[in-house]
């Protein structure tokens, strides 16, 4: 009875696959939105003020740091979680494809979280005439928050490491 149990219950990882699957389609939407917004710039380029393009790039920017977390969440999650890759080391491999474990993988999305923030904050002061001081102090805060849980998660993660370290020895 308890194999029966850990056997089914080590399968239902399967259920992750959709989810991760499920995440492609995410990245095929983000896709289409950035081909919108280069499609939106094309016709005004030549009048667009420098301040409007440099908002647009940043966006494109922006677009482009979430496919690359969805697409390291994807790959590694799934790697992680669910089954190895069978994909043959013949050039097409990612070469971080296998080594991300599960807390690389947190490190990683935390920082590709501040980066994506710090587009973010750098559009609003871009616009700041266009935004209330109260919300650019809000914009701010979080943006805050992010990078202080982003580096309170890699110290807790060299203070795991270090103490693993020293239990070995």
């Amino acid at each position: 009875m308890e194999q029966l149990i850990e056997k089914t219950m080590y399968a239902t990882r399967w259920l992750m696959a959709p989810i991760y699957l499920g995440l492609s389609l995410a990245l095929l939407a983000l896709g289409i939105k950035f081909f919108q917004e280069v499609l939106h710039i094309v016709p005004v380029i030549f009048s667009m003020k420098e301040v409007d393009l440099i908002l647009v790039v940043l966006s494109l920017i922006d677009i482009s740091l979430v496919g690359g977390l969805l697409v390291m969440v994807m790959f590694s999650g799934y790697e992680n979680f669910v089954s190895r890759m069978d994909i043959d080391d013949t050039g097409d491999k990612l070469g971080w494809l296998g080594k991300l474990d599960s807390n690389s993988l947190k490190n990683k999305v935390a920082a590709s979280i501040v980066a994506i923030s710090s587009i973010h904050l750098l559009k609003v002061f871009m616009d700041t005439q266009n935004i209330p001081n109260d919300k650019i102090m809000w914009y701010l805060l979080i943006h805050l928050t992010f990078v202080l849980s982003a580096f309170a998660m890699g110290y807790l993660d060299k203070i795991t490491k270090d103490a693993s370290k020293k239990d070995n020895f």
